[in-house]
């Protein structure tokens, strides 16, 4: 997998995506999430390597 891609950038919060980040970042692939402003569990969190929103109302000021 880490040849065909570098990063990848989810845009969701569901926990169901942790085996998948988990493995992308056992590959060496940077791995993005943003939630859109949703909670995210601390499952999915341990295994992310950046957090970010594109939304301006929860963007941290």
């Amino acid at each position: 997998m880490k040849k065909l891609v570098q990063k990848i950038v989810l845009i969701s919060g569901d926990s169901d995506f942790v085996p998948a980040s988990k493995l992308a970042r056992v590959e060496g692939i940077i791995f993005t999430l943003d939630p859109m402003g949703n909670h995210i569990r601390e499952d999915l969190k341990e295994h992310i390597d950046y957090l970010t929103t594109r939304l301006p109302q929860f963007k941290q000021q």
